[in-house]
């Protein structure tokens, strides 16, 4: 026999035989305690998420019930305001028209006007009246020009067609104003 032929051993053929047929550890009983844990996991997470989606769908609509409570009584507090004007125009229009002369009822008119101005005024609203100053595309609408008498008067308002109202810092609507150009 050739010495770099060794006979088989047989205990090493039994050892690589007993590898393969051993029984693999039973490790279902492991994954199965896995899967359920991993399974109540899931559920609490679930639960978390349909208890949180129905605490926003609550304060969503609690929101907007607030706003729309909130709109509501602004309106109510505008109306506050003008009752006082509102009785005065309503006591103004049942004069009777046989006393009546016109001096009287443009004073009238005038005095309803200014009451209900005072009290806009008090609830937060400004009047935008820019004659003479610097035009401002941001709160005045040019509607034309016309020529300035003097390069200092360039880009400042000549005339207002219709006054301008903000509102406790908005704009409501622009002053509509004829704006000055100096052409040299």
């Amino acid at each position: 026999m050739d010495q770099n032929t060794a006979a088989p051993d047989p205990t090493a053929s039994d050892a690589l035989t007993a590898d393969v047929t051993s029984p693999v550890p039973d490790t279902s009983a492991e994954v199965l305690d896995e899967s359920e844990g991993l399974r109540a996991q899931l559920d609490v997470a679930n639960d978390r998420y349909l208890r949180l989606a129905a605490e926003y769908d609550n304060f969503r609509k609690r929101t907007m019930k607030e706003r729309q409570d909130e709109r509501g009584r602004a309106q109510a507090d505008l109306v506050k305001l003008l009752m006082d004007p509102l009785d005065d125009l309503t006591r103004f229009a049942t004069v009777d028209p046989a006393v009546a002369t016109i001096p009287m009822m443009v004073e009238g008119a005038a005095l309803v006007a200014r009451k209900v101005f005072k009290e806009l005024t008090a609830g937060g609203l400004a009047i935008i009246d820019p004659v003479d100053q610097p035009f401002d595309p941001a709160q005045h609408e040019a509607v034309t020009t016309q020529p300035a008498a003097s390069a200092d008067a360039d880009h400042t308002v000549g005339t207002v067609y219709q006054v301008g109202y903000m509102y406790n810092g908005l704009l409501l609507r622009p002053a509509r104003v004829v704006v000055r150009q100096w052409n040299g």
